[in-house]
């Protein structure tokens, strides 16, 4: 599978989503993308898993999904 995008790191801090995609750094407020992300405790935030493309990140206790081209 051809990865599409490099997420070299994904973390939260006080309200938002901080990722590093393809050498890019990224902040997205967490209740303007997900109103489940914004709800979510830390270990549910913190237990995620990105796809093998690196299309996109899946939350499978709060199952949520984000893809990188929507944010």
């Amino acid at each position: 599978m051809e990865k599409k995008y490099n997420i070299e790191s994904l973390r939260f801090s006080q309200g938002f989503l901080c990722i590093k995609i393809d050498s890019n750094e990224y902040r997205f407020k967490l209740s303007v993308i997900s109103k489940s992300l914004a709800a979510a405790s830390e270990e549910e935030l913190n237990n995620f898993k990105i796809s093998p493309s690196g299309y996109g990140i899946h939350w499978p206790l709060l199952d949520e999904d984000l893809s990188i081209p929507g944010l």
